[in-house]
């Protein structure tokens, strides 16, 4: 019963919230669009003819997102934006999707001849992992995601280029903000407006790589 409770107090306090009826009516797969488009306006990240990769994409939104704002002329986008993620995604206009782990050589191979030897402008991750309740668990398994996109941007990233993930606020927050720190020169942290106040989830944006060597 009383979990009956939760998720009925849940449904509606999802149903009630005024990001999630934003989204409804700008057709947006998400509320999660308003995260990206917050932190996008605070920071002039996402520009016309750039290259964005949009890891862990689906549902959507944040590919979305920037496909609206990098502008359309008829069915086509000015730049790139590529998809990819374990799920499956319903199809976007003007987003070049890929299912599969790119930590798998035969799927990192497809995407990198979607990127026809480009490197990328931005490269997003809301990737989150399955929480199990154990907070040196959950902590453990968002570092490890945090170094697969960190790792994929060294590798795939403009020198001047911009990676911005999702992580916790919380135990292990600090490692890897170190790391971030390590391979940026700017980095910046922000709670957009959108992120549920109960949420530990808080957002890194790294800008402009280090050269190899510097600390």
């Amino acid at each position: 019963m009383a979990k009956n409770k939760f998720n009925k107090s849940w449904m509606n306090s999802h149903l009630n919230d005024p990001w999630v009826k934003l989204a409804q009516k700008e057709n947006y797969r998400s509320r999660a669009a308003y995260k990206l488009k917050e932190i996008d306006e605070d920071a002039g990240l996402l520009k016309s003819g750039q290259v964005v990769v949009d890891l862990g994409a689906s549902p959507g939104s944040w590919s979305q997102y920037a496909v609206r704002k990098m502008g359309r002329q008829g069915e086509d986008i000015k730049g790139e934006v590529i998809g990819i993620d374990l799920l499956p995604m319903e199809a976007i206009s003007g987003v070049r999707f890929l299912q599969g782990d790119f930590r798998e050589e035969e799927v990192l191979m497809q995407l990198e001849a979607m990127l026809e030897g480009r490197k990328a402008d931005i490269i997003l991750s809301d990737m989150a992992p399955n929480l199990s309740g154990i907070a040196s668990t959950d902590a453990a398994r968002m570092e490890d995601l945090m170094d697969i996109a960190l790792d994929f941007a060294l590798a795939h990233l403009k020198p001047e280029g911009a990676l911005l993930v999702k992580c916790f606020n919380g135990l292990g927050y600090n490692e890897i903000l170190a790391k971030f720190r390590a391979q940026f020169q700017s980095v910046i942290s922000k709670k957009p407006k959108a992120s549920r106040s109960q949420s530990p989830e808080i957002y890194l944006l790294g800008r402009r790589l280090k050269a190899r060597g510097t600390v």
